[in-house]
């Protein structure tokens, strides 16, 4: 793969500049009008507008059938007479980033769909705290590990090769951990400590 270091040097400094700065909405920031689909999937991305487009840049990371797709699913609450509210948004807000690293059907493990708006809004701000929190940490991991890169003496190719890696590689653990605490939910503690003994000889 070939890279334009000074390049990836800009680009690295812009996602700094960004991440620290950003964090998601306030609840109360929220719109809670009741927004037509068009006017939602505008918001959702401004409001996550570091998410990238599908492969090919043809179609945006949200579209009115995804969301009609999550309430189908039951994954989130119907919108009322065809009117989305803070609360929906919320739940989009949430859905939409974890679906980054997750299933959508572990999504749906992690936030219930009928829960009532005052735990949603509970739920919602601890979830922006904590997004807010991570996202300052990877972003500081990213900048650490991005030192050869900002390097003259380094070549451009191989640093930008080791933080492809080891960006992949933190991905993928964090995605294999959540999958394995997700499937523990409600799971027989028995089963598994005994699913965990080696087999009799």
């Amino acid at each position: 793969m070939q890279y334009d270091k000074e390049l990836i040097a800009h680009k690295l400094d812009r996602w700094d500049r960004f991440i620290t700065d950003y964090h998601l909405p306030e609840w109360d920031a929220i719109p809670d009008l009741g927004l037509y689909m068009d006017q939602v999937v505008v918001l959702l991305a401004q409001y996550l507008n570091f998410i990238p487009a599908m492969p090919g840049g043809k179609e945006s990371f949200v579209t009115s059938s995804t969301i009609n797709n999550y309430v189908r699913l039951k994954i989130m609450p119907a919108p009322v007479k065809r009117k989305y509210f803070r609360v929906h948004i919320a739940y989009l807000i949430m859905i939409l980033t974890m679906k980054q690293s997750i299933s959508i059907s572990d999504v749906q493990k992690i936030i219930p769909a009928d829960i009532p708006e005052e735990d949603v809004r509970a739920i919602y701000q601890e979830y922006s705290e904590k997004f807010r929190h991570i996202a300052l940490f990877f972003n500081q991991q990213v900048q650490d590990a991005a030192e050869d890169i900002r390097t003259p003496d380094q070549p451009g190719e191989a640093a930008v090769s080791r933080l492809v890696i080891e960006s992949t590689l933190i991905a993928g653990f964090s995605k294999i951990l959540a999958e394995k605490l997700i499937r523990l939910c409600g799971a027989d503690t028995q089963e598994v400590l005994a699913a965990e003994q080696p087999p009799q000889t």
